[in-house]
């Protein structure tokens, strides 16, 4: 009877029982799982929809014309129309950049967004008088004199960034489906698949290398294909290097 009532007690406040264990890994792994069919999903859409799709919008706007002078005018025209606007007011909080213009039919009142202070929004003064760009129903670019600034409704030939966000949603689905699968096919024991410390430095590398090799390619003009191929081998060689590490820590 004492040494029922003692494996009792050890077994509530030590490890959890080996079946409750073995069903937790399970459920984590069915969850890895479904996180990797998600992030692969997003990043599927990424590189087929949203990237392309930036892309002619950048091409279409570039190779836009000024507008014909019209009686009236369309709100929205794949032409750029320069528009002479009134300052309303303006916000240069850190968080929150934006203009509101007022101006004749059919942009009467435009807010609009922009993602630094730049050359024109820190020097705007309500009252002030300014010519607007229009493209597509939105302010692109707005001018003081021959000082410009493009708003952030303007597109832009950055699909480093946007190629950097699908190759991290790519990878954290492999991750996922790594760690998922072994959780499956040996609940018992996952071995070093599990969130520390493997899981979590895999998680900080694959998102710190994928910033840092987006915003560098942007810097620098780089091709955005380059991301996903420096990102899968950067992350890769982690995985690699660090799982060889770990095991030999626990061969000691």
């Amino acid at each position: 009877m004492t040494s029922m009532g003692t494996g009792t007690v050890r077994g509530a406040d030590g490890p959890p029982p080996l079946p409750a264990r073995v069903g937790r890994n399970r459920l984590v792994g069915a969850a890895l799982i479904i996180v990797s069919l998600a992030a692969a999903l997003t990043c599927c859409l990424v590189f087929t929809t949203w990237l392309p799709t930036e892309r002619m919008l950048y091409r279409d706007y570039k190779a836009a014309e000024a507008c014909p002078a019209r009686t009236v005018i369309p709100r929205s025209e794949d032409c750029l129309r320069k528009v002479t606007f009134t300052v309303e007011g303006t916000r240069k909080t850190r968080k929150n950049m934006r203009a509101t213009l007022l101006g004749p039919e059919p942009f009467p009142r435009m807010v609009v967004p922009f993602g630094d202070s730049g050359p024109v929004l820190s020097g705007l003064r309500r009252g002030d008088r300014v010519t607007g760009t229009v493209w597509r129903g939105s302010v692109v670019v707005v001018a003081e004199g021959d000082v410009r600034q493009s708003s952030a409704d303007a597109p832009r030939d950055e699909p480093q960034m946007t190629a950097a966000v699908g190759t991290f949603a790519g990878l954290l689905a492999a991750l996922a489906l790594m760690f998922g699968a072994m959780r499956l096919a040996r609940p018992r024991d996952p071995g070093l698949f599990t969130w520390r410390p493997y899981g979590k430095w895999l998680l900080i590398v694959t998102g710190v290398t994928c910033a840092a090799v987006g915003l560098s390619t942007v810097w620098t003009g780089l091709p955005w294909s380059l991301v996903p191929t420096v990102c899968g081998t950067v992350v890769a060689g982690t995985a690699w290097f660090l799982h060889r590490d770990l095991r030999q820590r626990a061969g000691r």
